[in-house]
């Protein structure tokens, strides 16, 4: 599929309720079961998708289209909703992601994005110059893969349970 700001906007916009449908009223053990050390939890996910409203998606894209000569970006804590969320429940992070999701992108929309724009570069820490367009698809497909990683790591729980099923569940093979 080619690059569309419209058609990122549409899954950026829906991934606050998807999240929401799909974790509101489940047990602890749901939300906060991991895949093992090193791993994390879907409550642990949804911490770093929140901290990426904070500090990152919007904060980039407003450097590349910034007029000033410096478009180097902050580098990213991939781990800070360990040090950020660990006492709040999951109904306030659900609220807190819908809240600065809905803010982000009315801040986006308001950018009124040129095609030309899209081509602009930033400097990303690790990886050197990034265009603008392939920051917001990377936003879009930030959001499905750890939509995925919550979806795995709640099959997983069942991995010991499913019997010889087991076999054909590639969910709980990856």
């Amino acid at each position: 599929m080619e690059f569309s700001l419209n058609k990122s906007i549409d899954i950026l916009q829906n991934t606050p309720r998807t999240l929401e449908s799909f974790l509101s009223n489940l047990s602890e053990e749901w939300i906060k079961k991991n895949e093992g050390p090193d791993t994390w939890s879907p409550y642990d996910i949804l911490g770093h998708l929140i901290h990426g409203e904070k500090t990152d998606w919007m904060s980039r894209i407003n450097i590349i289209l910034k007029n000033s000569g410096n478009k180097k970006f902050t580098p990213f804590d991939r781990f800070a909703q360990f040090r950020e969320n660990q006492n709040k429940t999951l109904s306030e992070l659900l609220l807190e992601f819908k809240h600065l999701r809905k803010n982000n992108l009315m801040e986006l929309k308001a950018l009124n994005i040129s095609k030309e724009q899209l081509e602009f570069e930033g400097i990303h820490p690790d990886f050197g110059t990034v265009t603008l367009k392939e920051l917001i698809a990377t936003w879009t497909a930030h959001d499905l893969g750890h939509i995925a990683q919550i979806s795995r790591v709640m099959a997983k729980q069942y991995k010991n349970e499913v019997g010889p099923w087991v076999k054909y569940l590639r969910i709980l093979n990856t």
